[in-house]
């Protein structure tokens, strides 16, 4: 008689985390990873994070797609209520990740794919280095970034001086 030993190993998945300054090309590598992943498997699953942010919906963006876009006071209280798991101050808005949709991903071996700051970067690792994988995204040069800031047409002259006047400062925690 033989004893046949059946090991099941459940995957956990990871966050990882796409980070650079505006304009520097995180939205469209995500965009690709998504792309190539759509079809995968079940193990080698990729989903996007949806974060919540307190800005004005952008043309064209979808609710629960894009953002979950909330008033002030909802994400002071999501915040305070510990239901985000990282979040930060930029440009005048507050941006956060929402922690149930993350954590249940994740345990299900889905891999979670963020597109934010190095504030938030910071925060995830801080609170969980083993579940992370981060690559920070540097532009060609600075003349670059602000031409592709310019070229989304997205935002006014003074936006796009305040986002190059950043990049500098954000630049600098690339090694995190």
């Amino acid at each position: 008689m033989s004893l046949q030993t059946s090991l099941e190993l459940s995957r956990r998945g990871l966050m990882f985390i796409l980070s650079s300054p505006s304009g520097a090309g995180k939205t469209t590598l995500s965009r690709a990873l998504l792309a190539r992943y759509k079809d995968a498997p079940t193990h080698e699953a990729l989903c996007m994070s949806v974060s919540v942010t307190t800005r004005k919906p952008r043309p064209g963006e979808v609710q629960g797609k894009d953002y979950f876009f909330v008033s002030h006071e909802e994400f002071l209280n999501m915040a305070s209520a510990e239901d985000l798991l990282e979040h930060a101050k930029v440009f005048d808005y507050h941006y956060g990740t929402p922690a149930d949709f993350v954590n249940s991903n994740i345990e299900n071996g889905t891999d979670v794919l963020f597109d934010i700051d190095w504030q938030g970067t910071r925060q995830l690792a801080e609170k969980a280095r083993d579940e992370v994988v981060s690559v920070f995204i540097l532009p060609p040069s600075m003349e670059e970034l602000e031409r592709r800031l310019r070229a989304r047409a997205q935002d006014s002259d003074e936006v796009v001086a305040g986002r190059m006047s950043k990049a500098a400062a954000e630049i600098s925690h690339w090694q995190e």
